[in-house]
């Protein structure tokens, strides 16, 4: 994945100060701690969301559970068993139904219930930082005082004069890879069927299928012993409910094109204006912004910047890991767009904005439908990218409680860091706002802070363990916020993550 040279490089905010809540609209009662991202390495995200972060633009952020006002479990769905519900089968016949026929549904009155963008975190401005100029401490005594201290040796092994990231294979970006409707690419060798799941039908057999079932009612009315069909007790997939809704002339009208957003990709930067007028539209309309608040430079800072470094891997997807944007496209013209990451082993949900004149398509549900399948196609190339992240679960808010319906999914146990099934939560948290997830008294938390001198600091464009750096600089009285730090991150997030000290 990430090359050598590659550190995530971050800056601790704390977390003392409440900002307004986009939930429950509390101006002060949302707290969360924060840091700052220079860079990130998508294996690093991926521990950091496990243990209950997530980023906004460059910002990370992670609730304080037991004072926030809305406490935010994250979720997962686990995308190769998901069946979809009634609800959305309807969601995807909608969509088909106005493909086909132009059929426009009333508008629901708020529209569909979606994150808000975490805009108010993140109070301070981020020094600036180049990994190109950073240095190893060579000092004698670092084995001495970390003996057996794997991430001292790796940093002591690499050397870091060189710029970071993985520019080799930025040529595997140049170019937008469709998901449409006409999904028919040569597949890659040696991948084939997933043997695990029901194969995929010719929409044709489908239809004869259907015609066969409403025969067989009739003559069953009629007192005749139907014949079975084949395939009787055969669920149909989430493939085929979206090939089903796509059928015909309709699949050359929607299409789906993921842009890598983070370095940004020539489709990326030729459709940012296009992309940027239906964000503006969509806070305006759905989240009653002012004009003058959906900047550009707010949509670039939120939902453009990324920390994650384009990465690649032998066994990975073949667009690499990172940010992206998915954008829906009907009839030449964007009318929603999915922020995503790409993490080595889930699609994690960001962000989905879509243009308020089609609301009443409930575009965020089917977005992430889409999605879910998304990860699933993915996993055929990376079988360890088998999740599929919503962002944050909130009980506390009944119009975000729709989460839960992406089942089987999981919550994140807010003191464990283990997951436990939605149904398992959910009585928990009828009858209080926090709770502890994980039931089992004895369950702690694997990556507890065992040793915080270990973890890795950035002093002067210098990388040295915190223990050197305590004793250097015997003066400062930061132990404290290192050690709350570390506790937030994790013990193996802290000693391979540079921790900014000014």
């Amino acid at each position: 994945m990430a090359g050598n040279n590659s550190y995530t490089i971050v800056e601790y905010f704390g977390g003392d100060d409440g900002y307004r809540c986009g939930y429950c609209k509390n101006d002060k009662g949302n707290f969360s701690h924060g840091m700052w991202s220079h860079s990130m390495t998508v294996q690093d995200y991926q521990d950091l969301i496990d243990r209950g972060w997530r980023r906004s633009g460059k910002y990370v952020y992670k609730p304080i559970m037991k004072k926030t006002c809305c406490p935010q479990y994250t979720i997962r769905c686990h995308a190769l068993n998901f069946q979809p519900s009634k609800s959305h089968k309807k969601i995807l016949k909608k969509m088909s139904k106005y493909i086909s026929k132009g059929d426009l549904p009333a508008a629901q009155e708020d529209g569909e219930p979606m994150d808000s963008v975490c805009e108010e975190a993140g109070p301070r401005e981020p020094t600036k930082v180049c990994q190109s100029d950073l240095k190893v401490d060579a000092s004698a005594d670092i084995k001495d005082e970390i003996p057996n201290c794997s991430a001292a040796e790796e940093v002591q092994k690499n050397s870091v004069d060189s710029t970071a990231g993985s520019s080799e294979n930025s040529q595997n970006d140049s170019a937008s890879v469709s998901e449409g409707g006409t999904d028919a690419k040569t597949p890659n060798p040696g991948l084939g069927a997933d043997p695990s799941r029901p194969p995929s039908r010719k929409a044709k057999d489908l239809r004869r299928e259907r015609r066969l079932q409403k025969d067989q009612k009739r003559q069953h009315g009629a007192g005749v012993s139907p014949a079975k069909p084949a395939h009787t007790n055969q669920t149909k997939t989430l493939e085929e409910f979206i090939s089903e809704s796509l059928e015909d002339s309709s699949s050359d009208r929607l299409e789906v094109r993921l842009v890598r957003s983070n370095p940004p990709n020539p489709q990326f930067k030729a459709s940012f204006d296009a992309s940027y007028q239906v964000y503006k539209l969509y806070q305006m309309a759905i989240h009653k912004d002012p004009p003058d608040k959906p900047s550009e430079s707010q949509f670039r800072r939120f939902l453009c910047d990324s920390p994650l470094e384009a990465e690649h891997s032998p066994d990975g997807p073949e667009m690499g890991y990172g940010s992206f944007h998915q954008q829906y496209w009907l009839d030449g013209r964007i009318i929603a767009v999915g922020v995503i990451d790409i993490l080595p082993t889930c699609v994690s949900s960001v962000y989905l904005y879509y243009h308020p004149d089609f609301t009443s398509l409930s575009l965020g549900s089917y977005s992430a439908l889409r999605e879910i399948a998304f990860t699933r196609k993915l996993q055929k190339q990376s079988t360890k990218l088998c999740y599929y992240y919503l962002g944050f679960y909130v009980h506390s808010c009944p119009k975000m409680r729709y989460k839960g319906q992406y089942r089987p999914a999981d919550l994140l146990c807010p003191e464990s860091y283990t997951w436990v099934s939605v149904e398992q939560c959910i009585p928990l948290l009828n009858n209080s706002r926090y709770a502890r997830l994980n039931q089992d008294p004895d369950a702690g938390d694997s990556q507890a802070v065992k040793d915080v001198g270990r973890a890795l600091v950035l002093h002067k464009r210098t990388v040295m363990p915190y223990i050197v750096y305590s004793r250097k600089f015997k003066g400062r009285s930061d132990t404290a916020e290192v050690q709350e730090y570390a506790s937030l991150v994790g013990q193996d997030c802290a000693e391979r993550i540079l921790l900014y000290r000014s």
